[in-house]
């Protein structure tokens, strides 16, 4: 169902004036600086309180900057914030944070609705409190329906009265002089009357300092975003903080710091004529759920747009028309909580999911600089303190306002982010979390590069999968699959003539595609030659010195395209390179049949019976490594057999047996089975299995594979070490 028809309008057309600096200034310049800055002069005194100030400006101003460098390096999407997390981080960290952030401005309609109405009844005290509330929304939801133009223009005439507020409260220097000391600092030690810690009038004031968002949740409707933010938001910035200092002046200088800490309306009292501070009071609350009630559908919209949000497809609004269905929806969610009546238990939660957005802007600006990507090629360059003070102020301002909130907060955007990654959005664009991830590569790269070679107790099974024929893989699976997953990895190497290559590297792409399904991490590569075994070569010697490199050639000898001649070489190359080998050969009818048991052939080691050499001189350590992970897949039955010519070689074979079993640390059930004579006999004395696993002599390997299948009538797997496994280890 389309959005109700209106004029088509420019989908960018406001200024740095109005669509950045208007509201982000009157959000700033709200219900605290009018009642609560005498409060802070009085509980600190004058220096306290510009020190507060300061610090919060501090916080602000780093996010500020952060926001404005990356505006000025991408043009913005609609979403303000949501769209710069979500273009750096991915859609689903910027929903975590998107989502939350567009409660708390749907939720602060109503709360600055509730300071209109208390400077309402402050001049008539008779008027009800719930008609006062539904009346201030019903004009507040008009005007915000009507256009973002017509609320931008409405703000003009508020931020004029404020600014007649503020002329006459100057005034009052003249009309009601004071010759009072004043107290340049104050601490709960000096012993008056309802003092409180310094921290804890910053945790009531610094709310008053985020506002700076307003202006860039218009993002999607502003002419030239890259300069209107940054001249909008750093302009506001920098006149609301200079007014709230001249303020705290004019507070120290207008009454004692005793009759600032219990009088709120001390600037309507003392101004030049109290009823313009009124007026001014109500106009900045006014405007803050006027700003709040025209940024919040937009940042609703822009989250349906990528589809983060459920029933996206209806409230996407159209390019440049206003996002009604986004606004009504708002609208019920702010009059929900207009007659809750009373949103104070959850007004910190509020300052918190903006605290995390503020937090989210100067953490992305730190990952762009740190990641030092081509991309990142901002008009305003800022240093990369500016970013570490400004993400770092935010983490210790939360905590400061309120440290159970903050936990709460952090718990919910923690668990949006679970949600939205669990439905795998795509995101039509790119962002740096691959950068990310590869710088993190990069380094732990080069750490274990300055280690040992030896990498056996950080072993996993990295299969080379040589194909020639999509069949042979699609044959194998399941089986490949339960090798590598989830801590494995494939690497599908395509070998084809020219004439053959277009058509096996869309197989390719499609065996990729399904292993990365499975949840195998899976890469591939084609490689055009007319000789395979010479091929798998070239890439065993291309592959051997790389980063996390493949540590096994997977064969299947018995269904492969290519002949025995082309699998030698690759064979007797593989440890030379520092792979390990398993040739895999399904039985023609069973395949794995139901896998529940796994028989792993020992060579004896008579006389001696040694463990350790054993492990260093056959392919021992493959042949325990191996099965332990297809045990853990297939919760199978293992058992350990082994041949001994002589009955008196049992007892040490089974003891030998048992020790492998527990120095290799293998699952407590596995069995032990000791077979005294030959070992074509052997397979007909023990019981069945689903797989049988080999070590791989180093002569005969193909003729081996073919009858040792057709004898056991199972599934087999022949493995040789290369030499960097270890069991034991």
């Amino acid at each position: 169902m389309p959005e109700p028809a209106e004029p088509p309008s420019n989908p960018r057309h406001f200024g740095a004036f109005e669509g950045v600096f208007t509201p982000t200034v009157l959000t700033i310049l709200g219900v605290i600086m009018y009642l609560r800055e005498g409060w802070v002069v009085g509980q600190v005194g004058l220096l306290g309180a510009i020190l507060i100030i300061t610090l919060a400006s501090v916080i602000t101003s780093a996010t500020a900057l952060s926001l404005s460098s990356i505006a000025t390096n991408v043009q913005l999407d609609a979403g303000g914030p949501y769209a710069i997390i979500s273009r750096s981080l991915g859609l689903e960290l910027g929903g975590s944070v998107g989502i939350p952030q567009y409660l708390s401005q749907a939720l602060a309609v109503a709360m600055y609705i509730f300071g209109l109405r208390e400077g309402w009844r402050w001049i008539f005290p008779g008027h009800s409190a719930l008609i006062v509330d539904l009346v201030a929304f019903a004009v507040v939801l008009l005007i915000a329906m009507t256009s973002a133009s017509f609320a931008f223009r409405v703000q003009y005439g508020v931020m004029a009265v404020i600014a007649i507020s503020l002329v006459s409260a100057t005034a009052g220097l003249w009309t009601h002089p004071s010759d009072h000391a004043i107290d340049w600092w104050l601490t709960p030690d000096d012993g008056a009357s309802g003092q409180a810690a310094f921290w804890v009038v910053f945790a009531v004031f610094f709310p008053a300092t985020t506002g700076i968002l307003a202006g860039a949740n218009m993002s999607g409707e502003l002419k030239n975003p890259r300069r209107s933010i940054p001249l909008g938001t750093l302009s506001a910035v920098a006149v609301g903080t200079a007014i709230y200092l001249l303020l705290a002046v004019w507070f120290s200088r207008m009454a004692t710091s005793a009759e600032l800490r219990t009088n709120y309306v001390v600037i309507i009292e003392r101004a030049g004529y109290g009823p313009l501070v009124v007026a001014g009071l109500l106009g900045a609350t006014f405007s803050s759920a006027l700003t709040s009630l025209v940024g919040a559908p937009r940042i609703l919209s822009a989250l349906a747009s990528s589809q983060v949000v459920p029933r996206a497809g209806w409230l996407v609004g159209r390019p440049g028309r206003e996002p009604r269905r986004a606004m009504l929806v708002t609208a019920a969610l702010s009059l929900t909580a207009l007659l809750l009546r009373d949103l104070n238990v959850i007004a910190p939660l509020i300052t918190m999911f903006f605290l995390i957005t503020y937090g989210m802007i100067n953490v992305v600006v730190l990952l762009e600089q740190r990641l030092a990507v081509v991309s990142f090629r901002p008009r305003l360059r800022v240093p990369a303190i500016v970013p570490l003070v400004g993400a770092v102020g935010c983490l210790f301002a939360m905590f400061v306002v309120n440290a159970a909130f903050s936990l709460v907060a952090v718990a919910v955007v923690v668990m949006v982010y679970g949600l939205l990654m669990r439905r795998k959005l795509k995101a039509p664009h790119e962002d740096v979390r691959s950068g990310l991830f590869l710088m993190v590569a990069e380094w732990a790269a080069r750490k274990a590069t300055t280690l040992s070679r030896g990498q056996s107790k950080a072993w996993k099974a990295n299969l080379l999968v040589p194909v020639v024929d999509r069949q042979e893989v699609v044959g194998n699976f399941s089986l490949i699959v339960d090798l590598t997953k989830p801590y494995g990895s494939v690497t599908l190497l395509g070998i084809a003539d020219a004439e053959h290559r277009s058509a096996l590297d869309l197989h390719i792409e499609e065996l990729a595609n399904d292993f990365t399904e499975a949840g195998v991490h899976t890469t591939a590569t084609t490689l055009e030659s007319r000789r395979p075994g010479r091929a798998m070569v070239h890439a065993m010697q291309t592959l051997r010195s790389s980063f996390l490199r493949p540590n096994l050639l997977f064969l299947t000898p018995l269904t492969s395209a290519m002949s025995p001649e082309a699998l030698e070489e690759p064979l007797r190359r593989a440890k030379r390179n520092r792979m390990g080998v398993v040739l895999a050969a399904l039985h023609p009818k069973t395949a794995l049949g139901r896998r529940h048991v796994i028989h792993v052939w020992i060579r004896a080691q008579a006389p001696d019976w040694d463990l350790e050499v054993a492990t260093q001189r056959s392919n021992l350590n493959l042949q325990m490594l191996i099965p332990y992970l297809l045990v853990r897949r297939w919760n199978a039955k293992l058992t350990l057999c082994c041949v001994v010519a002589e009955p008196e070689q049992r007892a040490a074979a089974e003891d030998y047996l048992r020790r492998m079993i527990e120095l290799t640390r293998m699952p407590i059930d596995a069995g032990a089975q000791v077979v005294v004579g030959e070992i074509d006999g052997a397979f007909e004395l023990v019981p069945s299995a689903d797989l049988n696993v080999f070590g791989l002599p180093h002569d005969h390997e193909l003729e081996l594979v073919r009858s040792t299948v057709e004898r056991t009538s199972s599934a087999c797997l022949f493995v040789r070490d290369s030499g960097e496994e270890d069991a034991l280890s």
